[in-house]
C-alpha cells in the first residue's frame, strides 16, 4: 500500500489541527497553504491567534474560492481548543465543496460508514480522554475487521488545553 503511514493530521497552531483526506498532492498542498497562512496572520497581527471557529471559516472560504479556479479534492476535520469558548474544544467537518458544519464527532470517506454508527451509539457528552481513545480504538478495530482495505497504521492526536500532541501511532510517519 502506498504510504500507509503518512500523517494526514496537520498542526495549524499550538492548539488546533486538521485531518485531511484526499489525493496526496491536494492534501499536502492545502494543509501547508492553510497552516502557513494562519502562521502569517499570527505574525502580522502581533501574535493574535485565530479561534478554531475563525480557522474553520478561513478553510471553508479557501475551499469555496478554489472551486472556481482549481479545486482541492480534500475533505477536512478541523479541531481545536479555545480558552474563551464554554466547552473549550470545537470540531468542524468540511467537504471539498466548501460546506462546513460544527460537529461533536466526525469521520469521512468510506470509513464513516462504520465509524459514525459506533460514535452515534457510544459517544457521550461527558467523555474523558481515556474513554474517547477507547471509542476511537473501537472504530479502528471495526475498520480492520470489516473494511476492504487493510489499513494497519493509525495516528491518534489529542488537542486540549496543553496543545496538540500525538497519543498513539502505528508507525513512524516520517518513515515513508
Amino acid at each position: 500500500m502506498y504510504q500507509q503511514n503518512l500523517d494526514k493530521i496537520a498542526e495549524l497552531s499550538s492548539h488546533s489541527a486538521m485531518g485531511v483526506s484526499g489525493p496526496n498532492c491536494d492534501l499536502v498542498n492545502f494543509s501547508e497553504y492553510i497552516s502557513k497562512n494562519l502562521a502569517l496572520y499570527e505574525l502580522s497581527n502581533d501574535g493574535l491567534r485565530l479561534s478554531t471557529h475563525a480557522q474553520a471559516n478561513f478553510c471553508r472560504g479557501e475551499l469555496a474560492k478554489a472551486l472556481r479556479k482549481g479545486p482541492f479534492q480534500v475533505n477536512i476535520i478541523l479541531g481545536g481548543y479555545d480558552d474563551k469558548t464554554p466547552t473549550g474544544g470545537s470540531l468542524y467537518v468540511m467537504d471539498y465543496l466548501g460546506s462546513c458544519v460544527k460537529a461533536k464527532y466526525g469521520a469521512q470517506g468510506y470509513a464513516s460508514n462504520f465509524c459514525l454508527s459506533i460514535m452515534d451509539r457510544d459517544w457521550d457528552e461527558n467523555l474523558n480522554e481515556d474513554a474517547a481513545v477507547v471509542l476511537v480504538e473501537k472504530c479502528m478495530k471495526e475498520l480492520q475487521m470489516r473494511f476492504l482495505i487493510n489499513q494497519s497504521n493509525f495516528i491518534i492526536k489529542v488537542i486540549d488545553k496543553e496543545g496538540v500532541r500525538t497519543l498513539k501511532f502505528g508507525a513512524d510517519p516520517t518513515d515513508n
